[in-house]
C-alpha cells in the first residue's frame, strides 16, 4: 500500500481539486490518502503556507498545487514498482 499525504486547508478550492484526483486515482492503485489541515498547526503553516496543495508520496514530495491523474499514476506506479504499467509519455521530471 501507498502512502499518499495531501497538505491542504479548509477553503483551498486546489486541495479540494488535488484530493478528489486522488481518490480517482485510488480506484484503480491501492493507496492511503492522510489530509493534514495546516492551519491546525503553526509549524506546518509556516513550512507550507501559500505553496498548498502540496502532495507527498510515501515520504517525498511528488507535487504543489496541481498534478495531472496521468502524472499521478506514473508518479504511484513507480512507487509500486510498476512504472511500465503507466504506459503514457514520460518526460522523466521526477527526481530519483
Amino acid at each position: 500500500m501507498i502512502d499518499v499525504t495531501l497538505y491542504s486547508r479548509p477553503g483551498c478550492h486546489l486541495c479540494d481539486d488535488m484530493k478528489a484526483l486522488v481518490n480517482r486515482v485510488a480506484r484503480s492503485i491501492p493507496l492511503t490518502l492522510s489530509v493534514i489541515d495546516i492551519s491546525t498547526d503553526p509549524r506546518l503553516e509556516d513550512e507550507y503556507g501559500q505553496e498548498i496543495p502540496v502532495l507527498v508520496v510515501d515520504g517525498r514530495k511528488a507535487a504543489k498545487y496541481r498534478i495531472s491523474e496521468s502524472e499521478l499514476t506514473r508518479v504511484l506506479n513507480a512507487r509500486r514498482g510498476g512504472a511500465s504499467e503507466s504506459g503514457g509519455a514520460g518526460g522523466g521530471n521526477e527526481a530519483p
